[in-house]
């Protein structure tokens, strides 16, 4: 009987017993625990919105166990294809999780009496990127899971659903204050769960890569984003990168930008404010939450994409020529490009430049019907071999595995890289003189030594959580920017 009994428990949705080896740290143990207050552990304060209203979030081993249990069938599917048949594997099992975090603007209720909540939320939302396993007496690890989708919102499981605006950093800290510190605890510690009929253990790694820059520099205590430390990867200064737009590696870390707060708060050699900011590289609020220095693919892709609208303007405009054009001018030039792209492309002219409207700019097409705008012919060919070098070295930091996908690219990203940063402080020197744009920084010197240490940019890109926001506002039943006619 007690073995139907655990056997129907089993099946139950929402019910999987586990453990964890050591028990987490200031966790309850209990394996039965649905949707939680984001804010338990806090006690009540006096504040104007109801505190109970302001987040919802699964607790983190609870949801880990779930994702890990929908997986359960591939895991054990990979564990038959590699001949690591259920009784030698019991132990050895490493799991890779990608975090996202990401601020969503305006999700007011359109109709609703709900609340008086702040209309902005942020989501937490994690994804099983991959499980492998070492089976004993091996030297090599094998991997029985591998997320075949990493940026679909299918693998995207929300974590922790929060009222709050992505910069009220208090706020956002003291409710994703609890879900750091189970995440710590599980560094530590093997989770024991019965896979395929069989306990297993299982141990975390995880990488916070679906961030957005503001966000990270938010988690890690940098300056904001138009700070003259123009990197969260790197400690050089705009004009630095804008003078060398190549040769950098990637120096910062969760770690050191600990020390570097630390240094920033004692001040141990005395220095003016200016002296110790120079030390500290810009890193001037304690990091919160530890994040894997990388390039958001999603938000490269439209930072990328507004810089090249601008440079289309002024390239309609010659501002090459002419230094200080008045914003009539420059408002015309825009005017005139906006036609263009609409009347040839059907590209209407967006608020904020966006993931779709970036795709669609920065084809060769587009750059054709610029180009028909452009005066001189010997700009237009500077522009088309600029776009022409961007769409050799783009696929390299989309793809999900570059090596695989487009290795020629990925062989030639350096050399692609080097003219392009040739073209721009040269040809379009008039724009890159002592200033660059972070991303834009970010694609010429970093993209091959992420993906020489992770094998892939696109894979850890924040889409996922980025298609979840559509969901979560459809279930608001509030669809994005309406007017509020």
């Amino acid at each position: 009987l007690h073995t139907l009994r655990n056997a129907e428990k089993e099946l139950l949705p929402g019910y999987h017993p586990f453990e964890w080896q050591p028990a987490l740290r200031n966790v309850s143990p209990a394996c039965q625990v649905g949707i939680i207050d984001g804010l338990s552990g806090w006690t009540a304060s006096v504040d104007d919105s109801p505190a109970d209203t302001i987040s919802r979030r699964f607790r983190y081993d609870v949801a880990l166990v779930s994702a890990l249990k929908d997986l359960e069938e591939d895991i054990v599917e990979g564990l038959r294809e590699h001949g690591l048949e259920d009784s030698s594997c019991t132990s050895g099992f490493t799991v890779t999780i990608k975090e996202s975090c990401d601020g969503m603007g305006d999700v007011s209720e359109k109709h609703g009496g709900g609340p008086a909540i702040p209309e902005k939320a942020v989501r937490f939302s994690f994804t099983v990127m991959s499980v492998s396993v070492l089976a004993e007496g091996e030297e090599e690890a094998v991997t029985v899971f591998r997320e075949q989708k990493p940026n679909s919102e299918m693998s995207c499981k929300p974590l922790c659903l929060m009222f709050v605006d992505e910069s009220d950093h208090e706020t956002l800290t003291a409710i994703l204050g609890p879900v750091v510190a189970e995440r710590n605890a599980m560094k530590n510690s093997r989770l024991i769960l019965a896979m395929g009929g069989l306990p297993r253990s299982f141990r975390f790694h995880f990488r916070g890569t679906g961030y957005d820059e503001k966000m990270v520099r938010e988690m890690e205590g940098l300056e904001a984003s138009g700070s003259t430390y123009v990197c969260t990867l790197c400690d050089a200064t705009r004009a630095e990168a804008s003078q060398n737009m190549v040769l950098h590696s990637v120096t910062r870390s969760h770690d050191e930008n600990l020390d570097r707060y630390e240094m920033w708060r004692s001040n141990p050699y005395s220095e003016s404010a200016d002296e110790l900011r120079d030390r500290v590289k810009g890193v001037s609020a304690k990091p919160f939450m530890e994040t894997q220095p990388t390039l958001d693919a999603l938000h490269c892709d439209i930072g990328n994409a507004t810089e090249f609208y601008k440079i289309f303007q002024d390239e309609i405009g010659e501002v090459h020529c002419r230094p200080n054009p008045s914003r009539e001018e420059r408002r015309s030039w825009r005017a005139a490009l906006d036609k263009q792209l609409r009347k040839k492309m059907k590209l209407k002219p967006v608020m904020r430049m966006n993931g779709n409207f970036a795709r669609r700019l920065m084809t060769a097409e587009a750059v054709e019907v610029v180009c028909e705008l452009v005066p001189s012919q010997q700009r237009s060919e500077a522009l088309r071999e600029l776009m022409n070098l961007y769409l050799q070295m783009k696929p390299v930091w989309r793809a999900t595995c570059p090596a695989k996908e487009c290795p020629d690219q990925l062989c030639r990203y350096s050399f692609n890289s080097q003219r392009f940063a040739d073209l721009l402080s040269s040809t379009f020197k008039y724009r890159y003189d002592g200033k660059i744009t972070n991303y834009l920084h970010k694609t010429l010197a970093h993209v091959p030594e992420i993906i020489e240490r992770d094998g892939s940019i696109g894979a850890w890109a924040s889409e996922g959580n980025e298609s979840g926001n559509k969901l979560f506002r459809r279930f608001r039943k509030m669809n994005a920017r309406q007017s509020k006619a």
